[in-house]
């Protein structure tokens, strides 16, 4: 083997990870949704958990993504630590896919056989051919994201040909023999070899698939690698449990302590169970026969899910030790709703796009809700003034602010891992609604300092303005709620009763500043009160115009016409266009303006 023999061996390396990397991310990304729904049906059950792990790292070809999506579920509070057990073990059998998939390289067929269609060798250009083509020519819902796998599939298997190419000469060569000859009398070599690759390129699936390559020269037995494949699943685990380890909460950490836990144990099993076989001549001639690339897919297959069935009933063992590892954090017991809510916006939910847009979405409904209940509390002081009413509304607005900036900053490292189609379109839903509520919480500090106004200048509202403001706040209530529920449910029909209601709320504020005017010029009302009723309307037709603008986000996220022509179709039901805005706005307004009629006189 000459210099230009490692050159292409490292550049079928470097392709080799960087197919896979690509086909991983487009995995994640593609099956996105599919892993929020099957994340959200993990039970206590440790065995459900372990199929689910196995299942979610199969399709996404990495246990590290599983396991770290898994350590940001727990911290986030969406699964217990006992409930993440079953699907650590379960993807640590799930990454023994790849190797499966990497002994293609042993079909042998003969010339004119269906069978050299499943050879990498055509296998890697037709993966190519399709992937651009899906890519450059087609332009339909996922076809990026499945031209990008394909793409990943193709420079993976190019990069794994390139790598057996490269080392073919080593087949007339003892170098290889040598190595591994050495290895068997030394164990405790071949696992710190393994385990060192495996850190080195933090990807157990590329170190088993490295080895499958060298097994291509027919110079690998099974007694000089199986130390190996144990080093590489300790390996892999260690740089998991520090992914996992950074910056997380107590049981984050502790999701990757379990998972370094399992392997060290399965290491050890593996080892004295090989051993004694060994020993007692069981292994017999496969000792030392050749081992060929499926044979290495078969071993780490085989070596894993024994393991792990081994190891399922002691996973409260695992559970109990990680919590004497890593200690509880000393404030979590005294962590403010900001602080919990807040930790749901886990970064390492970025792998999975779904999951991040969901932790997004329940801190934008934390918002919503503060700042519905904000407005409502502002609206009570007018009736009865009560200071701790006052400073809960100051501290909601001070939350508000907080979530605000988090989610929008989160939302913005998410956006370039977001397709085009559903994923961006709800992304953006709540990039606007963020916005939206964070303004209504505004005015629902402006409400409450119109009470301090009042009360500071010792002057109070007319009996008529005082029953016009119950009138127009029973309104803005309603509103508020068909907004909240039309975003925490992503509802359309709630979304739908929104712009009749503000638009009632409009003709109701029209009505009451003629109405004010009337009583000004017959001094029924006081002009400094007066001024703060006004600022007052003026609060409440925003708050419903920012309520409006979140029923039309929710129309639009369930309209595809709608939202391509928003400005028309917002014309078209104030024109009278649309028959069922027509039925609820006629309703709404006469019952509105029916109770108006019938306040005291002065209103008149």
């Amino acid at each position: 083997m000459n210099v230009f023999d490692l050159i292409s061996l490292l550049g079928g390396l470097a392709l080799f990870l960087y197919g896979m990397r690509i086909m991983g991310d487009g995995l994640t990304r593609g099956s996105s949704a599919a892993l929020k729904a099957a994340m959200e049906k993990v039970t206590n059950n440790p065995l459900v958990g372990f199929g689910l792990g196995l299942a979610v790292t199969a399709v996404i070809q990495s246990s590290t993504a599983t396991i770290v999506l898994t350590s940001g579920l727990v911290g986030a509070g969406i699964l217990t630590l006992h409930q993440s057990l079953g699907i650590i073990l379960g993807a640590n059998v799930g990454t023994t896919v790849t190797g499966q998939i990497i002994r293609l390289l042993d079909l042998n067929t003969a010339s004119g056989s269906w069978l050299r269609v499943f050879q990498p060798s055509t296998l890697a250009p037709v993966a190519l051919i399709i992937g651009i083509l899906l890519l450059m020519a087609f332009h339909f819902r996922n076809s990026d994201t499945v031209g990008g796998i394909l793409i990943g599939f193709g420079i993976l298997f190019t990069g794994l040909l390139n790598m057996t190419a490269a080392v073919q000469p080593l087949s007339q060569s003892t170098i290889i023999s040598d190595l591994f000859t050495s290895i068997l009398g030394r164990p405790l070599l071949g696992f710190i070899a393994g385990a060192g690759v495996a850190c080195l390129i933090q990807s157990s699936s590329a170190s088993v698939g490295i080895l499958q390559a060298l097994a291509m020269t027919g110079q690998l037995s099974f007694g000089g690698i199986y130390s190996v494949l144990i080093g590489i699943y300790l390996g892999d685990c260690i740089t998991t449990a520090i992914v996992c380890s950074i910056g997380a909460k107590a049981d984050a950490k502790r999701t990757g302590t379990i998972h370094i836990l399992f392997n060290l144990s399965m290491a050890v099993m593996i080892f004295v169970v090989v051993n004694i076989l060994h020993s007692t001549s069981v292994l017999g001639s496969y000792w030392n026969s050749p081992i060929s690339s499926g044979g290495i897919a078969n071993t780490h297959t085989l070596f894993k899910f024994c393991g792990t069935i081994a190891m399922l009933p002691f996973c409260s063992l695992y559970e109990k030790l990680s919590r004497i590892i890593i200690k509880d954090d000393l404030q979590s017991s005294e962590d403010s709703l900001r602080e919990k809510t807040l930790e749901t916006l886990e970064p390492a939910f970025y792998a999975s796009p779904e999951l991040a847009i969901s932790a997004a979405h329940g801190v934008i409904e934390k918002m919503a809700e503060l700042s519905t209940s904000g407005v409502k509390n502002a609206l009570s002081l007018f009736e009865s003034y009560d200071s701790d009413t006052l400073q809960a509304i100051q501290r909601n607005e001070s939350e508000i602010d907080v979530f605000a900036d988090h989610v929008s900053e989160y939302l913005i490292h998410l956006s370039p891992r977001v397709l085009e189609g559903p994923g961006n379109d709800r992304l953006n839903y709540l990039i606007k609604s963020v916005s939206e509520f964070e303004r209504i919480g505004d005015h629902a500090v402006n409400l409450s300092e119109n009470v301090t106004d009042l009360i500071e200048k010792s002057r109070s509202f007319s009996p008529a303005a005082v029953k016009e403001l119950r009138l127009i706040t029973e309104a803005v209530s309603n509103i508020l709620d068909y907004a909240y529920s039309s975003f925490s449910e992503y509802d359309y029909i709630n979304a739908r009763h929104i712009e009749p209601l503000e638009e009632t709320i409009d003709d109701l504020v029209s009505a009451f500043r003629s109405n004010h005017v009337r009583r000004l010029r017959k001094g029924i009302c006081n002009a400094e009160a007066g001024y703060i009723y006004q600022d007052v309307l003026v609060n409440l037709e925003r708050i419903s115009d920012h309520c409006s603008n979140m029923g039309m986000h929710t129309i639009m996220l369930h309209d595809t016409n709608a939202a391509e022509q928003q400005h028309d179709y917002v014309r078209s039901l104030h024109q009278g266009n649309d028959p069922d805005y027509n039925a609820e706005f006629n309703h709404v307004h006469s019952d509105y303006f029916r109770r108006l009629a019938q306040l005291d006189s002065n209103i008149q």
